[in-house]
């Protein structure tokens, strides 16, 4: 079975890679790709693999994005390190997902359920990934996530929060209200999506919405530190070189 796995990190598509020989030697690795760039250009150039392995999160972005350039007519197994509520819809709407790092059973798992699909049942998920991928990208265009609370889901509007704040892997969205809610994104991603001109990527822990400024304090070193309506889980510190920046940003300069 000719498999593409689509992966930024070494060290997973190695495991990967390890996994897979184990576990189903019909398995042959045509490729490993990096980014959403190189997935395209490869997927644009070059016949349709028989499977994909593909990382949700890549460094330029959320991979879901490749779907906007190419027609993906094979099943696919998305990977992620975020083990996160919404990612069910994954689990419903696709082969599998698979939590890295990557445990044997649960690779096992995803290809005996791929082996016992029909071609019918293989069409169908197929159309079902595009389906939720359109829907996922639609939703991200409207800045709305759909987040866990207890035992519901509900969607959350950006204009909702506060802040976004990111600590060991894990991206959470601190709304006006005092809610934590785990968000399935990168601050990464979240940078490319939210309005520019309502959020503003302060470090790489924080990205702040305009409404939650309360004042700025000069800091030490020529830094400023934020000042939100709401508490933070560490102070929010401007570096020396992004103050220019910033003050654009809070200014409405260009």
């Amino acid at each position: 079975m000719k498999t593409l796995i689509i992966e930024d990190e070494t060290a997973a598509a190695v495991n990967l890679r390890a996994l897979l020989s184990e576990v189903d030697p019909s398995i042959e690795i045509i490729e490993v790709l990096e980014s959403i760039g190189e997935s395209v250009d490869y997927l644009q150039s070059n016949p349709m693999p028989e499977l994909i392995f593909m990382d949700i999160h890549l460094a330029d972005g959320e991979s879901f994005r490749i779907f906007n350039h190419v027609d993906i007519t094979c099943p696919i197994i998305f990977t992620t390190a975020y083990d996160q509520y919404a990612l069910e819809a994954l689990k419903v709407n696709s082969i599998d997902y698979l939590l890295k790092p990557i445990a044997p059973n649960d690779l096992h798992r995803a290809m005996d359920k791929l082996h016992r699909l029909s071609a019918p049942e293989r069409s169908s998920l197929i159309e079902r990934t595009n389906a939720m991928v359109q829907t996922e990208q639609q939703q991200a265009k409207e800045n709305i996530f759909l987040v866990q609370v207890r035992d519901r889901i509900r969607p959350l509007n950006a204009e909702e929060v506060a802040f976004f704040y990111t600590s060991e892997e894990r991206v959470t969205a601190h709304t006006f209200t005092g809610e934590v809610l785990t968000i399935d994104r990168t601050l990464e991603a979240l940078s490319n999506s939210l309005p520019e001109a309502d959020f503003y990527r302060a470090n790489r822990q924080f990205i702040i919405s305009r409404k939650a400024l309360n004042d700025i304090s000069v800091w030490f070193g020529s830094r400023l530190a934020l000042n939100l309506s709401v508490s933070t889980p560490e102070r929010i510190v401007i570096s020396k070189a992004r103050v220019p920046k910033f003050k654009k940003w809070l200014t409405g300069g260009e």
